[in-house]
């Protein structure tokens, strides 16, 4: 009788800490855009716009507020793709490459920046492929488990149109974040990795306001069952 006790007593112990282990709160499910064609993502692009939830990246950013043109290729039957990110600091135009590593969700892609111990989830949740493209980063750092939140808006052009401007001042608001904190990328032209560049011309990347265009809608961030 007493090894029957202490048998239930276990099981009592042990339901409890399985209930104490469950999460109050799910954690949200980020949607990737529906039937994301990674072959049309490809190509050139221009970083225009981002923002982020941390403090000392948003500093780094304010200090540079470049317009990066990027280069994304991957090869066939290969289970990563690379991009390529050139753009200038102090009067030099570098280049720095990030490999991406696919994952069975289309649209979601995943990588490691070795500098801050960080592993970093991406997902396309639009693009049109042909003019824009908003990419949203969960990045978390280890050990401390710091996370962050990063949006970015890619554009095929140095220049963004108002609509699309508005929609992805949407879905910063969507994730916690003002639209007023939104970093707008400034054009000082294409640059070539490893010349030095003389006097750059800065401005602003150009919004063209159409007469007639249709907002796009942000997917929504759906809680996971």
């Amino acid at each position: 009788m007493q090894t029957v006790v202490s048998l239930g007593s276990l099981l009592v112990l042990a339901s409890a800490w399985t209930l104490q282990a469950v999460p109050v709160l799910p954690e949200p499910l980020i949607l990737p855009q529906e039937n994301f064609d990674l072959g049309r993502f490809m190509g050139k692009w221009y970083e225009v716009a981002v923002v982020s939830t941390c403090p000392h990246y948003m500093q780094r950013k304010r200090g540079n507020p470049v317009i990066v043109a990027l280069e994304l290729q991957h090869v066939a039957n290969e289970d990563n793709f690379t991009m390529a990110a050139s753009s200038l600091r102090n009067g030099t135009c570098k280049q720095t490459s990030t490999d991406y590593s696919l994952t069975d969700t289309p649209g979601r892609f995943f990588h490691h920046v070795a500098k801050f111990g960080a592993d970093v989830d991406s997902f396309v949740v639009q693009s049109s492929y042909d003019e824009y493209a908003m990419m949203l980063q969960l990045s978390t750092e280890k050990p401390s488990g710091n996370k962050t939140t990063i949006v970015k808006l890619y554009s095929r052009t140095m220049n963004v149109t108002a609509p699309v401007l508005d929609t992805f001042k949407t879905l910063v608001t969507q994730h916690g974040m003002s639209d007023d904190t939104i970093i707008m990328n400034q054009n000082k032209g294409e640059c070539v990795p490893g010349e030095q560049v003389t006097k750059p011309v800065t401005t602003q990347p150009q919004i063209f306001v159409p007469k007639k265009s249709k907002r796009n809608v942000v997917p929504p961030v759906v809680p996971a069952q």
